[in-house]
């Protein structure tokens, strides 16, 4: 997992002595990256991002340091998935950090990529804090992001639902096809028809307007289904019902076309709480109008 070192933890174990020889460092000057992994999303508008280099100390003039590309453990071309803006960062008198400026290129970065290439820092040996190995390195990753549009997540869908596993119901399979389309007076909203049982629609809400935190929320109180088709007995007033789970993220890809839904599901009498059926992981996978006539006559 990536572990990034605040600048002034970096400065406090600068002061950091050793016992036994009772040296101190407070005045030691080293240089690395700010991350040992610098995970960046790529936009069709915002293409650009900056990988940080932090110094354990400010001097009173500019320091500049060359940097390269490390060709071992890069899947990304230069040139092809990304350019390096700059061969070298400057930190500025007095200043603690500066930036490497890099730019993905969007058109050639595919969906399901996950592509990196390793930076090193060019500079002298005494520069590099042995206490942190390769620091003067950092791995870059870079993934797609595509424009959010409500229309993607509308028309024929694959539900793969741990709610029909567990709760088949009418359903012959935990699998099945479903239309969704836009909501008609909700902005961003879509509504699912015949969701997780037939006669049940539900609606979900995409939040698109933070693409670094692709959001999906579902109101509480939807009904799923009556009990007594699902469950083979009345527990509460006869509905089961859902909404998004408080304890596990839902979200939606816009690249890839699906949304994962975590769904709490509970019952209750007339308001009246009755008792949980559980958080269940859900996936729709948007698919063509061809490949859905296909699956529904495969039975799917």
């Amino acid at each position: 997992m990536m572990k990034r070192l605040p600048i002034y933890l970096i400065a406090a174990l600068a002061l950091l002595s050793c016992k036994e020889q009772y040296t101190t460092y407070s005045d030691a000057e080293y240089v690395m990256f700010a991350d040992s992994i610098s995970t960046n999303m790529v936009q069709r508008d915002n293409s650009r991002f900056k990988v940080a280099v932090a110094s354990t100390v400010a001097r009173s003039y500019d320091r500049t340091f060359g940097v390269e590309i490390v060709d071992a453990g890069s899947n990304a071309v230069e040139g092809k998935h990304y350019r390096l803006l700059t061969s070298s960062v400057t930190i500025p008198a007095g200043e603690l950090a500066a930036d490497v400026e890099v730019e993905g290129i969007y058109d050639n970065i595919e969906a399901t990529d996950s592509l990196g290439f390793k930076l090193r820092l060019v500079m002298a040996e005494q520069l590099k804090w042995d206490l942190y190995k390769d620091s003067d390195m950092t791995k870059v990753v870079m993934y797609k992001s595509c424009p959010f549009d409500r229309n993607t997540f509308t028309g024929y869908a694959v539900l793969t639902s741990l709610l029909l596993r567990d709760y088949p119901g009418e359903n012959a399979s935990y699998q099945k096809v479903i239309y969704t389309e836009p909501h008609p007076t909700e902005e961003d909203m879509i509504v699912l028809h015949d969701c997780f049982y037939n006669g049940y629609d539900i609606t979900l809400t995409l939040h698109g307007g933070n693409a670094a935190e692709p959001k999906v929320t579902m109101e509480s109180d939807q009904v799923l289904s009556d009990e007594a088709s699902v469950f083979g007995q009345i527990l509460g007033d006869n509905h089961i019902l859902g909404e998004s789970s408080p304890y596990y993220a839902s979200y939606f890809n816009s690249c890839q076309r699906f949304v994962v839904l975590w769904l709490h599901v509970y019952v209750e009498d007339l308001g009246t709480p009755i008792g949980t059926v559980g958080n269940f992981y859900n996936v729709l996978e948007w698919i063509s109008d061809e490949e859905a006539e296909r699956l529904k006559r495969e039975g799917f």
